[in-house]
């Protein structure tokens, strides 16, 4: 078969190769896009691809002969789901590998908002400074954290705030009131979240009923002064609206390991050298700049997940979901697919 990877750095090419020595197999660095479509591509049986990746139905028309996709991710947003549905193209994702390595990051980015770790690092590194002068902090102990999204990486966030002695709460379409009784935590409804969680974290996929969940109109309903944390996905927040709630002082601070356009943010050159880069996007990178520059906003690159143990997993995961669609039992079908 012939499979290719996108979105792979070249130090794991040597492990694939061993892992499929029979089949024909390519590796490009770059993103599998609609403006971007190797030649090699449209006769490729599998692709294994990153987030950055954009697989549209005219992606799909081009690589006429696929059957299988293999996302390198938990989420599927860049995918079109109902289009590969439609031409019986599988799609497997990874939705437990990282499931760790996300909660703690998590709580990395919230104990960095809490005691200005960011901004004591700055001072002494940039400004040889040890002022303590608007360094001062809070204890996690005793806050009211509200987990929106209690799935595989919404839970290991429950069990590290349980922990540090946290009040939890959470919200999620599908409660699960075992996992409520161990935990000593209740489920509530989002705008009840919204109003009593004094740090705000954010654990579900990206698809039509979570897109912009965190808009101007429930930014008003967030208990003022409280902390947002997104390690999810970028869309899950409308960027006008975060920089709507910050300007106000609703929200305190934000930690963000995800942007909505994050892919076009990396790269702005790209989008305007793009087909059709629309007024939104261009909106929202500009949006994204005020962010990164934002004294109050701590902005990292999508890193959650990138920690050795989760990288091993991830790639054995790959390679057991090539093989067992290559032996006619296909694993780690994404849900909707």
């Amino acid at each position: 078969m012939k499979i290719i990877f996108f979105e792979l750095e070249p130090h794991y090419e040597s492990f694939i190769r061993t892992a499929f020595p029979s089949d024909e197999l390519l590796f490009f660095k770059q993103p599998l896009t609609p403006d971007s479509i190797p030649p090699q591509a449209h006769d490729a049986d599998i692709i294994s691809i990153f987030i950055c990746s954009c697989i549209t139905p005219h992606v799909l028309e081009q690589l006429h002969n696929l059957k299988l996709i293999v996302t390198r991710s938990t989420g599927c947003d860049h995918i079109c789901m109902q289009e590969a549905q439609r031409k019986q193209i599988i799609v497997c994702n990874a939705p437990t590998y990282a499931d760790t390595s996300v909660a703690e990051y998590t709580f990395a980015l919230l104990l960095s908002l809490a005691r200005r770790i960011n901004i004591s690092w700055f001072r002494t590194a940039h400004q040889s400074s040890f002022s303590l002068d608007g360094l001062q902090g809070f204890d996690l102990r005793g806050k009211t954290i509200g987990v929106i999204g209690t799935g595989n990486i919404g839970r290991k966030v429950i069990t590290l705030a349980r922990g540090f002695g946290m009040k939890v709460i959470a919200h999620d379409t599908y409660p699960d009131k075992q996992l409520a009784q161990e935990n000593q935590f209740d489920y509530v409804s989002l705008e009840m979240l919204l109003q009593q969680s004094d740090i705000i974290t954010l654990h579900v996929p990206l698809n039509d009923s979570t897109h912009h969940l965190i808009n101007k109109q429930t930014v008003s309903l967030i208990k003022k002064g409280a902390y947002l944390i997104n390690t999810a996905r970028g869309g899950i927040i409308q960027t006008e609206a975060l920089l709507f709630g910050l300007q106000l002082n609703i929200i305190a601070g934000a930690a963000l390991d995800v942007l909505e356009e994050e892919c076009c943010t990396q790269d702005p050159l790209h989008l305007l050298q793009s087909s059709h880069p629309s007024e939104q996007q261009l909106k929202i990178v500009l949006e994204n700049q005020e962010l990164i520059k934002h004294p109050r906003v701590i902005i990292t690159p999508h890193n959650a997940f990138n920690s050795v143990q989760a990288l091993e997993r991830l790639m054995h995961i790959t390679i057991d979901s090539i093989t067992a669609f290559k032996n006619g039992t296909p694993i780690n079908k994404a849900r909707n697919a």
